[in-house]
């Protein structure tokens, strides 16, 4: 049974750590977080630092989803993760069987402005939990790393597979290579358990990390115009947040996922203008403004998902059709009240 086993989320404060740890916890895992609360996240938005366009509405958010942390009784511990010391008190504090990597700068523009700060907040401290789980006085039996597929670069092909070539673009794409890169080194030398999982282009509830499909509801409901760089017709593989985290404990379930890497998305690319279809059925009078897109962001598409369904009995639910209505209607739901 993998229910009671304790599960440490480093950065899962964040949009996809609470929303996993909210699932977890209902599975009856022991789950705990922790996060240093500075990126994307409560302390930096006091000072705007990301200078979010509507703050007032991004507070709210953050604090629903502590609300929901409270409710749930789920410990976050509030702790800066680039200290080795500090994070190796949370680990003889908690003592993970599983320990699951979210912390990063998750924003491609931001992580090329500022370099630094993305390095140390993504690597320092990937390589901090990477010792801290091959600790042999810990009882670390798998380590998941959540990577991206923007590790791709330029899809090649209309429909990308786990062992194509990487080519990434950008500092955040460089970073996550890397970062498996570092985690397969580790299985190497210490024999680390791993799984790396690659999503994409995921929206759902409770997210602020400035992601196209939060971007467009948010501009509508403030009354701004939706700036699409290129024409629209470009396909992003669009994941619902609630199929990402069933894929993760899917991962969690299966020995098959120790020491591979998986694509964990819908598995249908769709245009951007999808979105915009979606989006006028709720609000007929959007105002949409195309630009010249950015030359650092990759032309992606499908990421296969045959591996992960085949392996992991991993079964994606939400088509962006159903995900994305969802998501508008939280939205409308949230913002109105």
């Amino acid at each position: 049974m993998l229910k009671n086993k304790k599960v440490l989320i480093i950065g899962g404060a964040g949009f996809i750590g609470h929303n996993l740890a909210l699932k977890l916890k209902k599975l009856k895992y022991k789950v705990s977080i922790v996060d240093s609360l500075e990126i994307n996240n409560i302390l930096w938005l006091k000072k705007n630092k990301n200078q979010l366009p509507f703050p007032n509405l991004s507070m709210s958010i953050l604090n629903e989803r502590f609300k929901l942390l409270k409710k749930n009784k789920i410990p976050l511990i509030k702790i800066d993760v680039r200290d080795y010391k500090k994070l190796s008190k949370v680990f003889l504090k908690t003592n993970p069987e599983i320990v699951i990597h979210l912390a990063a700068v998750s924003h491609a523009n931001k992580s090329n402005k500022d370099p630094f700060s993305t390095f140390d907040h993504s690597f320092r401290t990937l390589e901090n939990s990477l010792d801290n789980s091959k600790n042999k006085i810990f009882n670390v039996k798998q380590f998941i790393f959540l990577s991206s597929s923007m590790v791709y670069g330029n899809f090649k092909k209309n429909i990308v597979k786990e062992n194509d070539s990487c080519n990434p673009l950008g500092i955040y794409a460089a970073l996550k290579l890397s970062g498996e890169n570092i985690i397969k080194a580790y299985n190497q030398v210490f024999g680390l358990p791993y799984t790396i999982i690659r999503p994409s282009a995921l929206y759902g509830e409770r997210c602020i990390s400035r992601r196209v499909g939060q971007i467009f509801i948010e501009n509508i409901l403030n009354k701004k115009e939706i700036i699409i760089q290129g024409d629209g017709k470009e396909k992003l593989d669009f994941t619902y947040i609630e199929d990402l985290v069933n894929g993760i404990i899917c991962a969690l379930k299966s020995k098959k996922s120790l020491n591979q890497t998986f694509n964990l998305t819908f598995g249908k690319a769709q245009p951007i203008n999808k979105l915009i279809f979606l989006l006028r059925k709720n609000f007929p009078n959007i105002k949409v403004k195309y630009v010249k897109r950015d030359k650092l962001m990759p032309k992606r598409g499908t990421l296969s998902t045959v591996k992960a369904k085949n392996l992991l009995n991993y079964k994606p639910k939400w088509s962006l059709n159903h995900g994305y209505q969802k998501y508008i209607d939280w939205y409308k739901k949230f913002y109105n009240k």
